[in-house]
């Protein structure tokens, strides 16, 4: 039976796992400090967010930015840190500091879905407006008009079932007419929960498991799809 809604993580999955460490992460964790200091009303709501984050209600500028300094390195999945990098990257992106990088057979295989007719939407555990950018300035052009919609860590934790009926509820699709795409095996086991379908992208020789269908590359998910 072929899918009713297909939804894709991003790290991994449609994109490089690189691009996000390598260029990204360095990007915003090199600018971040100057970006705070200089924009103060467009952060001023993050910082609030952060000081909220921290339980620390009289935290200043420079406890805010140590702050996010700590959570960027840890790679914390916090809410104002998300924000905040969404915000630079959106600079990085207008000033041509980089394109979003996307597999060539995952900008193949979203065109071929959303020409059949299938609804696509992105789960991922950067911000929607992150992920906006990255689809937006990709290396394939503007891939948006290909997404019926986005969610990120605030429908849930990626990792809990409870946000893959949530995702089933907002798009008005059954779980077990909608296909996840991760290479994220925790993810999987999560969204199998709920009852969606799943594949398992195992790109450049990640390991594979064997109780999911597993696919290295966008080519082979829905073969009966691609000559229809």
């Amino acid at each position: 039976m072929s899918p009713r809604a297909i939804v894709t993580d991003i790290e991994g999955t449609t994109s490089s796992i690189a691009f996000v460490a390598e260029v990204l992460f360095p990007y915003s964790r090199a600018r971040l400090a100057e970006f705070v200091r200089e924009n103060p009303e467009a952060v001023a709501p993050v910082l609030e967010q952060v000081r909220a984050e921290a339980a620390l209600p009289h935290l200043d500028l420079e406890g805010c930015i140590a702050q996010l300094h700590a959570w960027h390195d840890a790679d914390c999945k916090i809410g104002p840190l998300k924000t905040l990098q969404g915000m630079i990257w959106a600079d990085g992106y207008a000033a041509g500091a980089f394109t979003g990088h996307v597999y060539p057979d995952a900008v193949a295989g979203l065109r071929r879905w959303h020409a059949r007719g299938v609804p696509l939407y992105v789960y991922s555990s950067g911000s929607v407006a992150a992920q906006k950018l990255l689809f937006g300035h990709s290396d394939a052009g503007d891939l948006t008009p290909l997404f019926a919609g986005y969610f990120d860590t605030a429908i849930g934790a990626k990792r809990e079932a409870d946000s893959y009926v949530a995702i089933a509820r907002a798009i008005g699709v059954e779980p077990r007419a909608i296909l996840f795409l991760s290479d994220v095996i925790e993810e999987l086991d999560a969204a199998d929960e709920a009852g969606l379908s799943v594949t398992l992208l195992a790109r450049d020789g990640a390991a594979a498991a064997d109780r999911y269908p597993v696919a290295s590359s966008f080519d082979t998910i829905l073969p009966q799809e691609i000559d229809a």
